[in-house]
């Protein structure tokens, strides 16, 4: 027993020595970053990208070498997976950094009183003032009125799916949600430009079309329902069922069940999906073109009248030919970024307090 304990002893105590010292692995990448700009930068064989690459193909290749010789074949191939998955992770944020550095420098240049409070009425694409008070009103609105009306839908058709659904209704109702998921956004803009504009809003407006935000909110919530049935399908599923049963073992009915304890629990990941929707909706700016037309004026009405949205306002500005509206656009698009950045950490908020509450 003596031997054996000393024996383990002695191969515990050679595992733990058997490791790279710490600052080694950040010595070999400076070192390779070195060789590279020494020998790409040095003889002007290429620029940073290049440099960048191949130094990172020779820190890879010297932490493979020097780990399997200090440590083995094993710890070396995991060193190495740990760097793909990090250099992975680095190269998915390089666009998302070049998309919020680019925005927030071009961008900045029209933040002020006038671009929030005042629309492009009267205001030509040659002017330098103006502003997007009304698309940022249109905006809103839209998709305000496609939440209120696909998030509900959405979450029924996901409950009844999961709970409820166990025949051929439910088999059609994911093969329409998986084709609604593949719809172009101008598809759905034509859509109800054919029948809302064209069909229904004739009848109440004296055999006249009429294209209105609401009319584009229709087409938004076409955009949204498959998001969100899907995510919302998939988190009623990782609700445990030992939790559904706890609740049936205490008399408590199905709905109920569903309302106080299965909703409430995958209503993070719910939030997460109708979030996503959302953006998606405030984005899109085909249907927004059929069905709402645009405007340069303020409509606060969005059953009658043309209506803007962000979308559009940036669609037209990035098109005119003028030294000021590229300086709207860019200024359109932050703020458009911003509205669904705010939205989304209030929902997430609002959803972790009743998560904590519970």
């Amino acid at each position: 027993m003596t031997t054996l304990s000393q024996n383990g002893s002695l191969l515990a105590g050679s595992l733990r020595r058997r490791r790279l010292p710490k600052a080694l692995p950040p010595l070999l990448g400076v070192a390779a970053l070195g060789v590279s700009a020494a020998g790409i930068l040095g003889t002007g064989a290429g620029g940073w990208v290049l440099t960048v690459v191949v130094a990172a193909v020779l820190f890879v290749l010297a932490t493979l070498i020097v780990s399997g010789a200090v440590e083995g074949g094993r710890r070396a191939r995991d060193r190495v997976a740990t760097i793909a998955v990090y250099g992975a992770f680095i190269l998915a944020l390089i666009p998302l950094g070049s998309v919020v550095a680019t925005l927030l420098a071009k961008g900045t240049g029209r933040i002020d009183a006038e671009f929030f409070y005042h629309s492009m009425n009267n205001i030509t694409a040659l002017d330098s003032g103006g502003g997007a008070y009304h698309a940022i009103i249109g905006t809103l609105q839209q998709v305000g009125i496609a939440a209120v009306l696909a998030i509900p839908l959405g979450l029924a058709a996901a409950v009844y799916i999961v709970e409820y659904g166990r025949g051929r209704l439910t088999t059609v109702i994911r093969f329409f949600v998986d084709v609604m998921t593949g719809i172009p956004s101008i598809v759905a803009g034509l859509f109800v430009l054919a029948f809302w504009v064209l069909i229904v809003t004739p009848v109440f407006n004296h055999g006249r079309p009429g294209y209105s935000g609401f009319a584009a909110a229709l087409a938004l919530t076409v955009l949204m329902l498959p998001t969100i049935v899907r995510s919302a399908e998939e988190m009623l599923r990782l609700v445990p069922q030992a939790l559904r049963e706890g609740s049936y073992a205490l008399g408590v009915p199905k709905w109920k069940t569903i309302m106080r304890v299965v909703l409430p629990t995958a209503a993070p990941g719910i939030v997460t999906g109708v979030m996503l929707s959302i953006a998606r909706a405030a984005g899109e700016t085909a249907p927004v073109l059929l069905v709402a037309g645009g405007t340069p004026a303020i409509n606060f009405n969005p059953f009658s009248g043309n209506q803007e949205s962000l979308s559009y306002f940036v669609y037209e500005q990035a098109g005119a030919a003028s030294q000021f509206a590229p300086g709207r656009a860019w200024t359109a698009a932050l703020t458009l970024i911003a509205i669904v950045a705010i939205l989304t950490i209030a929902a997430k908020l609002l959803a972790r307090r009743s998560t904590i509450g519970r």
